[in-house]
């Protein structure tokens, strides 16, 4: 069985509300043995910060806010997530970025909080779990100011084309994949830029309960446990084994977020 890390789960989250401990014994079950639990707001980074104070070894969090938030990313709000991040189950500041495809929150707000969280990781010397949607330009242009002095950066949930993802490598970034790439309509342009991640670059994970592989589709609710899923995917499209691939983003994800 294989020894994975799903480094982006919303565990937090009200679906999971009533089964969160079956779900996390089926991730087990199924060889997902640890998790990062995403923050994407003050509440849901406190709530991440518990639930991995429960499950030492097996949970870690992040602490940050979502752009989709990022208008109630007041000063008071950024500080919490400042003094939230130096509990010790926090490994990474984010979920942070832009997100111009919806534009939930004002896009100067969405740079904002952006910029604040990269500044935040920067004095922490934390990675930064990183959000892009539409907004990739821009997107860019503020991470590459502060890259120099960030300690690494993951793009969580990657769906981009050949050119952001040599943008991204080229600023010497992770990549996460998530079960887009199992979609046979979304991940076609996807598929084939896996060979193209060194090796040392690559994660994976579920971003649960969103994004469920479409061959799960009747279980409605993605989990962890269908981590394997994105394994299997990753592997045929890279051209190498799913145990390969296994022992190559658990590596990379170990030294990433310091477990």
């Amino acid at each position: 069985m294989h020894d994975l890390i799903d480094i982006g789960v919303n565990l937090a989250h009200r679906q999971f509300g009533g089964d969160r401990d079956a779900v996390i014994r089926r991730a087990a079950d199924a060889g997902v043995r640890r998790m990062g639990i995403t923050g994407t707001s003050v509440d849901a980074t406190r709530s991440a910060i518990a639930l991995a104070r429960e499950r030492p070894g097996v949970l870690f969090a992040t602490s940050g806010i979502h752009p989709h938030d990022a208008s109630r990313a007041t000063p008071e709000a950024l500080a919490e997530i400042a003094d939230l991040a130096r509990a010790p189950e926090v490994r990474a500041i984010g979920e942070c970025g832009l997100d111009f495809d919806r534009d939930f929150s004002p896009r100067p707000a969405q740079e904002a909080a952006f910029e604040a969280q990269l500044e935040l990781a920067c004095e922490r010397k934390l990675p930064v779990f990183l959000h892009e949607r539409a907004a990739h330009d821009r997107f860019l242009a503020i991470l590459a100011r502060f890259r120099p002095r960030l300690a690494a950066a993951v793009v969580h949930c990657f769906t981009g084309g050949a050119r952001e993802l040599d943008a991204y490598l080229a600023l010497d970034l992770h990549i996460g994949i998530t079960g887009w790439i199992c979609d046979d309509r979304r991940g076609t342009g996807l598929r084939p830029l896996m060979a193209r991640i060194p090796a040392d670059r690559l994660m994976i994970e579920t971003d649960a309960p969103f994004l469920t592989p479409p061959a799960l589709k009747s279980s409605r609710r993605n989990e962890p446990a269908f981590l394997t899923h994105v394994l299997d995917a990753v592997a045929r499209a890279a051209g190498r084994s799913p145990e390969q691939v296994a022992a190559e983003t658990r590596s990379t994800a170990e030294r990433f977020f310091r477990l």
